[in-house]
């Protein structure tokens, strides 16, 4: 009974339009004050929330990818790419997705990663005959990569919450990620041969690809320094991700020159309102946790669970509508700090790694980025092209479709994402 009333006491509060972090703080609060407990357990847990080293990366992604999102590096990567795939059937988006994917590997960020190259892929898609509506779908699609690729941010997230190796959620993300990138793909191509009106491209010529190739070089070198510093022990996620900011702000004002003080000045204000959002939820969430576990709501939910689900194939069944349901009203990151810690008992109760949950977890956070009414991607995109919603909607239908089968394949084959980090 006291399960349901908190579920119901936080849904009421959201759908009242009260912002996640003060809906979790203010509920946890009262939680704690009606147990009679000193209100001092809240703030004693406002500092214990950002009492981590490993969250310092989450604010150095986030400036890393405002850097290079208004240091304009979108278009050299997508030329690059094009030039080397843009005369397959479908071409153009499969060079879209390419884009995502190494912008992913860059900046941990799905909003910078659908914004940076949207801005790029969306007109050209459209002027060599791409149907707008699957268009913006793949875009929308794509950019979603940005969180599953390594460096991620929900994966850090994870870590910090479950106390699992970053490193190895980093490579437990790669194959997931491919495997996206894969199925995108040849949908692309199959849309792009049934619509038959894309233009096909004529085949670059060595010369010009060589040269859009050395111009995407800084910005790729960018990926290939922080996660072979990673893999390599070199430095940590954290110390990554410094590394990543400085060395996303040399290539776009000394290498490329397409950063202006002003252009990083918009920079470092947008990442701090995004961080203060995040952090504020971060806390929020902590004190909310720290209420519900006296209230011994994980235990009782792993109780139910052990009573009625002996099999981690159906919880796992379970857990995926509960988030699908979730996701149509909260973002990334309050999912994540709001389901992960009343899961991870019953995970580990069935035997499930949590590493592959962890990855599990983000691939169904992707298809709530591109799910009304919440949905950021949508909006993100809809934003660049100036289009209806529902145009975008409708595009991404099928990408939907789509990640629900990797969804089914990693459940099938976990090796799929166990395989990078642990072997066979």
């Amino acid at each position: 009974m006291t399960l349901v009333a908190i579920v119901a006491a936080l849904l009421a509060l959201l759908f009242l339009g009260v912002p996640v972090a003060f809906a979790l703080a203010g509920l946890g609060t009262i939680m704690l004050e009606l147990k009679g407990l000193p209100l001092v357990m809240v703030a004693q847990n406002l500092h214990n929330a950002l009492d981590s080293f490993v969250l310092i990366a989450v604010p150095l992604f986030l400036l890393m990818s405002n850097i290079l999102l208004r240091g304009g590096v979108g278009r050299d990567l997508f030329d690059a790419v094009q030039s080397w795939v843009g005369h397959w059937p479908g071409g153009l988006g499969i060079a879209a997705l390419l884009s995502c994917g190494i912008f992913s590997a860059i900046s941990g960020s799905s909003v910078a990663t659908a914004a940076t190259v949207g801005t790029v892929a969306i007109p050209e898609m459209e002027r060599r005959g791409y149907d707008r509506s699957f268009t913006l779908g793949m875009l929308a699609a794509g950019g979603t990569l940005g969180i599953l690729i390594p460096p991620s941010i929900p994966l850090i997230v994870y870590g910090v919450i479950t106390e699992e190796s970053i490193g190895s959620l980093f490579l437990a993300g790669v194959g997931p990620g491919l495997l996206l990138i894969a199925l995108f793909s040849a949908y692309g191509v199959f849309a792009a041969r049934w619509d038959g009106k894309a233009e096909k491209l004529p085949p670059a010529t060595w010369a010009e690809r060589g040269r859009a190739t050395l111009k995407a070089t800084p910005t790729a070198g960018i990926a290939i320094l922080m996660l072979g510093g990673i893999y390599s022990g070199a430095f940590t996620p954290t110390e990554a991700a410094a590394v990543g900011a400085v060395a996303s702000l040399l290539v776009t004002a000394l290498v490329l020159r397409t950063l202006t003080f002003r252009d990083f000045v918009a920079a470092v204000r947008a990442t701090t309102v995004t961080t203060i959002v995040l952090f504020l939820i971060v806390i929020g969430a902590k004190i909310f946790g720290k209420a519900v576990t006296i209230y011994q709501v994980p235990a009782q939910l792993s109780q139910l669970v052990d009573t009625h689900v002996a099999d981690p194939t159906l919880f796992i069944v379970i857990a995926s509508l509960v988030l699908l349901f979730i996701g149509l009203f909260l973002e990334s990151l309050s999912m994540l700090l709001i389901m992960v810690p009343v899961m991870l008992p019953t995970v580990l109760a069935l035997g499930i790694d949590p590493i592959w949950f962890g990855v599990f977890f983000v691939l169904l956070i992707e298809v709530a980025l591109i799910t009304p009414p919440v949905g950021l991607n949508l909006f993100v995109i809809q934003a660049v092209a100036r289009s209806p919603l529902g145009t975008v909607v409708r595009g991404v239908t099928p990408f939907v479709a789509l990640m629900l089968l990797a969804v089914v394949l990693i459940v099938a084959v976990p090796q799929i994402v166990l395989f990078l980090p642990f072997g066979l």
